[in-house]
């Protein structure tokens, strides 16, 4: 019998897809499936690959799907290795501990971003910036911005939580705005010793939230968090002083805020299926979630990587998408909900939030639900 060559069809042809979206969902996508021999092309409608969000937290599950692609190396250069993570209130005082027993760096967005693009351009990805997917047939039918159309035998949806291809094909099953958000900045660090700071911290003072998260030796990463009701605190520019007054031993810290900051409201979707005939829907676009386990990238990076197992798995298009959906989702349900339950305490009185920090750091139970995703072996790696 002929053995079918990675990346081709029964017929001995190459097989292509047409990507749409380079964030991590779709730059580890066209990685992964370029390095198993299909003909990949990813459409960026930026004109340029540049990421917002400043810093990110990547723990074992994605630094296992970076090294698998060839970018672990790259993404943690100059990063900052985890070994804690507190939760505290706005006296300084220690809520919860946890120390980390797999890997965790604190790493610049835009240096993953780079590392992925590095990857699927050295496997013989093409990206094209200034290029909108607006919409994709299950038939493998892409139609472009300018008015052209593409066909391949696989579209893969990368296009974010506004999926334009997700919602063009009825896959949406729900979307709902949460009730809270963040500001993200990078500021500059003192000493590149604080930049490589082995601890995260998340402080607590009423409903707002300061996260403290090193990521290189120059940049700090802050997340402010807030119910979006409050306008004040959502503000941009940051408004210091209110930030200050509800953390007033951070003054030092919160006074190096300055330049660009993006607010984003959390939301949580969900997809009655992840793809439609010969189309994938990845990423935020199938399965965001607010970032209170720090695992929308990680889910998407593994679940891209996995498509592409999967599609070398089955000859059939269709089929493979199928068993990889089944493979794939219940540990990304897991992720959703787990995120979802430890954003509740946003809204809870600080006594009753203190008790939940409390038992949630010595329950052996929670920390393993909490901790699961970060623990799990991606397919593929």
């Amino acid at each position: 019998m002929k053995v079918r060559p990675p990346g081709h069809n029964s017929a001995g042809l190459q097989r292509s897809v047409e990507i749409v979206g380079g964030g991590f969902a779709g730059l580890t996508a066209a990685a992964a499936l370029a390095q198993r021999g299909w003909r990949v092309r990813l459409h960026e409608r930026a004109e340029r690959l540049r990421t917002a969000g400043a810093g990110i937290n990547v723990y074992e599950n994605g630094l296992r799907v970076l090294e698998a692609l060839g970018a672990a190396e790259d993404t943690i250069r100059d990063g900052a290795r985890a070994l804690v993570r507190e939760t505290r209130d706005q006296h300084d005082r220690l809520l919860s501990l946890h120390r980390w027993e797999v890997r965790v760096f604190g790493v610049l967005r835009q240096r993953m971003i780079d590392a992925l693009a590095a990857a699927a351009r050295r496997a013989g990805a093409e990206i094209v910036t200034a290029s909108e997917g607006i919409s994709a047939s299950p038939e493998g039918e892409l139609r472009l911005g300018d008015g052209s159309q593409c066909r391949a035998d696989l579209i893969v949806a990368a296009d974010g939580v506004n999926s334009a291809i997700r919602d063009g094909l009825g896959l949406l099953a729900q979307r709902r705005y949460l009730r809270d958000g963040c500001i993200r900045v990078l500021i500059p660090t003192r000493s590149a010793q604080e930049g490589h700071d082995t601890r995260t911290i998340e402080y607590w003072s009423g409903n707002r939230r300061l996260l403290y998260n090193p990521c290189s030796s120059e940049q700090l990463y802050l997340a402010l968090s807030m119910p979006h009701d409050d306008e004040p605190a959502r503000a941009l520019p940051v408004d210091r002083a209110l930030w200050t007054r509800s953390f007033p031993h951070l003054a030092p810290l919160i006074a190096r805020i300055g330049g660009e900051a993006r607010y984003d409201r959390f939301e949580y979707i969900r997809l009655e299926h992840w793809s439609s005939g010969r189309v994938a829907v990845i990423g935020d676009a199938a399965h965001a979630l607010p970032p209170n386990i720090g695992q929308g990238a990680g889910c998407a990076m593994m679940n891209a990587l996995s498509l592409a197992v999967f599609l070398d798995r089955y000859p059939q298009t269709e089929k493979a998408l199928e068993a990889w959906e089944r493979a794939e989702r219940p540990l990304t349900d897991h992720s959703q909900r787990i995120s979802r339950l430890y954003g509740m305490p946003t809204f809870w009185p600080a006594p009753l939030r203190k008790l939940f920090y409390s038992i949630a750091g010595r329950s052996r139970w929670l920390t393993e639900q909490r901790t699961r995703t970060a623990r799990h072996i991606p397919t593929g790696t």
